[in-house]
């Protein structure tokens, strides 16, 4: 599963940010801004962003102030990152090409974690979130961003079927097979979501764990401290 996600960010890299864009409607923009804002990130603190991707988050976490570093497994999709830092102009954020499982940074470094889109496609979700509790210095907060499973049936159920309809779409169209985006709905039926990810958060000794969810719990974000 990890290698052909992997695969698959290393093709459609340049396009991540267009398909992102059109399978939410560019909503999650908002919802990132709204992840920057709620981790309030002060101009002498230290950010990480797990799973950074194309960079857009960093670009969000820099411009509130504070120094940001970012991790990824992929390096196409850390070229584009680098190329959007430039062009951002924001200097203080450094990259990393590292696997979230074992991140290359000592205990308590960090004021703020975040990682969106993320925590769904690691090999052991609680494996990545104990390395995060681990780099976080003690009351430092954590904002996760991911596909969330609606908790009524129904539109659990209509969700699901539009996924099973759009996903092949983009995979035909942005990389020429139908199968490729598949891994999507094969991850979020494994993915403990919402209520899963809460308990695993409160076992490994984060405290305050909010969970909100977005557009009828399609998509939810979880904050905590450490």
């Amino acid at each position: 599963h990890v290698e052909k996600v992997d695969a698959l960010f290393s093709t459609i890299a340049m396009r991540y940010d267009l398909v992102n864009d059109i399978q939410s409607a560019g909503l999650h923009r908002l919802w990132k801004r709204k992840m920057a804002r709620l981790v309030a990130l002060g101009k002498s603190k230290q950010a990480l962003d797990v799973c950074c991707g194309t960079g857009d988050l960093i670009v969000r976490l820099a411009k509130r102030g504070g120094r940001v570093a970012g991790v990824d497994m992929n390096g196409a999709m850390l070229n584009v990152a680098t190329r959007r830092l430039a062009e951002c102009n924001i200097g203080q954020a450094r990259l990393y090409q590292a696997d979230a499982l074992q991140l290359p940074f000592g205990d308590g470094k960090f004021d703020v974690v975040t990682i969106a889109y993320g925590l769904r496609n690691l090999a052991d979700y609680k494996t990545g979130l104990q390395e995060i509790f681990r780099v976080l210095k003690p009351g430092g907060r954590l904002a996760i961003l991911d596909f969330g499973k609606p908790p009524n049936r129904f539109v659990r159920g209509l969700y699901y079927q539009y996924l099973r309809w759009a996903l092949p779409v983009f995979g035909w169209l942005f990389c020429g097979s139908a199968s490729a985006y598949a891994y999507i709905l094969d991850s979020l039926e494994k993915y403990p979501a919402q209520g899963g990810v809460k308990d695993m958060l409160d076992e490994i000794g984060f405290s305050s764990v909010n969970v909100a969810n977005i557009m009828l719990g399609t998509m939810s974000l979880h904050i905590a401290r450490r």
